[in-house]
């Protein structure tokens, strides 16, 4: 999971909990995770492309900016 790419689509920033739709190479799609910022006091609107930094199972990642 860690490396993978996606797309914000509720926005992550702190104090927040977002979404992301990130793409799942082994389901051939893409899922929906609850996402919190990677670095602290980022905020990531909706559309950002952002790579997952972090994976806490089975549905958080921790993205940054792509």
């Amino acid at each position: 999971m860690v490396g993978s790419t996606g797309r914000v689509t509720g926005t992550v920033g702190e104090g927040l909990v977002g979404e992301v739709m990130i793409h799942v190479a082994a389901r051939q799609g893409s899922e929906a995770f609850l996402a919190h910022p990677a670095f602290p006091g980022e905020r990531l609107t909706v559309g950002t492309r952002v790579v997952v930094v972090e994976y806490q199972p089975p549905r958080t990642v921790y993205v940054a900016p792509a």
